[in-house]
């Protein structure tokens, strides 16, 4: 709908091809490229494809993730090592590839990381791991932000913090590396409990065209934090005001 030209990457290649054609249908220019964001190498050959293709980047959304996991000491350790992989290491990834060729650049460019409105709150209904790749994602982005800017580079960051958006996070499972499955559990009728919930909460999300717009807004007004849900808001403030007043965590 802004007549850019974009570039698609995705681990699913079903659902890439489907989201290609669907755009190609509306007029668009789409280079997909099949990428698993995990790996350096993968984020590397993205880049390449989408030099050759267009010859600049402008905007970069470092935006899969994936959820897995339970407790700290619950999780297994391959639970950890996807989450992360996906989760912190693509954006990782994303930004060490693309910072470098935008800065050659020397024109205006946008990078947009997806967090969490659970980056900047404790949500007791997802998994530790999940929880600490946002957090670390705004941690990431706010480093990402202030240096750039102390170097006077022409790359503005966002970090978008969303709450419940309709997407089908709760079946990354199915994209989930043969190296990195668990072995299968007994199983737990609690867990099955949080899973409807969390999947209640998702079908009743936002929709991620309303999110699109949010974050095209944000970019034309440069703004660091994007926050889609204004009823998130009270319960950032009320973390910021147990870490300044009273020293608490409200569980």
């Amino acid at each position: 709908q802004e007549g850019m030209n974009v570039v698609l990457a995705d681990i699913e290649e079903p659902a890439l091809q489907e989201a290609t054609e669907s755009m190609r249908r509306s007029g668009a220019t789409v280079l997909p490229v099949r990428t698993d964001v995990s790996k350096a190498g993968d984020v590397e050959e993205l880049a390449r494809k989408t030099l050759d293709a267009f010859g600049a980047v402008h905007l970069l959304f470092n935006n899969a993730g994936v959820g897995a996991g339970g407790s700290v000491w619950e999780s297994t350790l391959a639970d950890w090592q996807w989450v992360m992989g996906v989760n912190l290491w693509g954006v990782i990834h994303g930004i060490r590839t693309f910072v470098p060729i935008m800065l050659a650049q020397d024109t205006e460019c946008h990078i947009v990381n997806t967090a969490s409105i659970a980056g900047l709150i404790y949500a007791p209904q997802l998994s530790s791991a999940y929880l600490v790749t946002k957090h670390a994602v705004v941690a990431l982005s706010e480093h990402l932000q202030c240096t750039l800017a102390e170097r006077r580079a022409k790359i503005d960051i966002s970090v978008m913090c969303p709450g419940w958006v309709n997407t089908a996070i709760m079946d990354s499972e199915r994209n989930r590396p043969h190296e990195l499955q668990n072995e299968p559990a007994s199983p737990n009728p609690g867990d099955d409990a949080i899973e409807r919930e969390i999947r209640a909460a998702l079908q009743s999300g936002m929709s991620p065209h309303v999110v699109a717009d949010f974050v095209f807004k944000a970019i034309r007004s440069g703004r660091f934090y994007i926050l889609t849900h204004p009823e998130a808001n009270a319960l950032v403030q009320q973390r910021m005001e147990g870490i300044l007043g009273s020293g608490t965590l409200a569980c």
